[in-house]
């Protein structure tokens, strides 16, 4: 199984578009160390040629072209694209943006869980989406789901499981608990072949908090690429660009006792990456204490590009 991570970032990319603090101006710059980061997404094919997106980010074109295996082949017909199924996690805008780029007239699967497809539903401008050629195919909890294309299997499977999250900022109700968070608004996966040739990929890029249900998910035949938000739950408001916590945005801190690096120290994962990282987020920098500490733990921190085979 072959894996791309086209988009490391969170929402908004790093340099955010109208951020001026310290690590967005040392992208801008050229410093060393910081790379240019976009919205997160992943690609994934068990073939080499029929490829899966997981999330479809805002910048997805831009990703595209940095990604030869997505764009059409050379000898192709005129319109056409190996992106053969897009497979959502939630509904946040820098995960279901992108489907608005997907719009010319592409046959592809589109999966999601109950609430997401309910979100798309209920908003009309993703009806650019013909239905007759994006087929809308549900996620069930906790099930595993045998990818098609347009043409037949894709000869990859996922196992769909509800994690802690949030409901997409643009649907919050501050009237209900929770905002109105309900169980399918925040899905990870496990990606595997339908052969069972590969080792298990676990993709969760947002998690609210680790419990022991998802703890025993994670099993040593696998790489894990997980929730990198924010390294202290309270980095926003201390670097002066925003009020929101980690937690109130739905994400978990990397440090701390009960942060990510605590929670799955003992687990033996293969690999362990972080992906959806805020441009607040001092991991950026190399050189920092903290992409140490992450290191020092058994981390990686995923980039744009990053190239994984299972």
């Amino acid at each position: 199984m072959d894996i791309r991570i086209l988009g490391s970032a969170a929402g908004g990319g790093f340099p955010q578009w109208n951020c001026n603090a310290t690590y967005s101006r040392a992208v801008r710059t050229g410093s060393p160390g910081f790379l240019t980061r976009t919205q997160s997404s992943l690609a994934a094919s068990a073939n080499g040629k029929d490829w899966v997106l997981f999330n479809a980010s805002p910048d997805i074109r831009e990703q595209i072209a940095a990604t030869p295996e997505l764009q059409p082949r050379p000898d192709g017909p005129l319109r056409d694209s190996p992106i053969r199924a897009v497979v959502l996690t939630n509904a946040d805008v820098d995960h279901i943006a992108g489907l608005l780029s997907l719009r010319e007239r592409q046959r592809f699967t589109l999966y999601a869980t109950a609430r997401v497809l309910k979100t798309l539903a209920e908003n009309s401008i993703f009806q650019v989406l013909n239905p007759e050629l994006v087929p809308r195919r549900e996620l069930p909890l906790g099930g595993i789901t045998h990818l098609e294309g347009p043409d037949g299997p894709l000869g990859l499977s996922i196992e769909t499981f509800a994690v802690p999250g949030k409901v997409a900022l643009f649907l919050e109700d501050a009237s209900k608990d929770g905002f109105g968070t309900s169980e399918g608004d925040t899905v990870g996966l496990r990606i595997t072949q339908s052969d069972g040739q590969s080792a298990n990929l676990f993709y969760i890029p947002g998690c609210a908090a680790i419990d022991a249900t998802l703890r025993a998910r994670l099993t040593a035949n696998g790489t894990l690429l997980f929730d990198g938000t924010v390294f202290t739950d309270t980095e926003m408001p201390d670097a002066c660009v925003g009020e929101k916590t980690g937690a109130r945005m739905g994400h978990l801190a990397i440090s701390g006792e009960t942060g990510t690096l605590a929670q799955l120290q003992d687990l033996p994962l293969k690999r362990k990456i972080f992906v959806h990282i805020n441009n607040t987020n001092p991991i950026l920098d190399p050189s920092s204490a903290a992409s140490k500490a992450v290191r020092d733990a058994g981390w990686e921190v995923g980039y744009d590009g990053m190239e994984l085979t299972l």
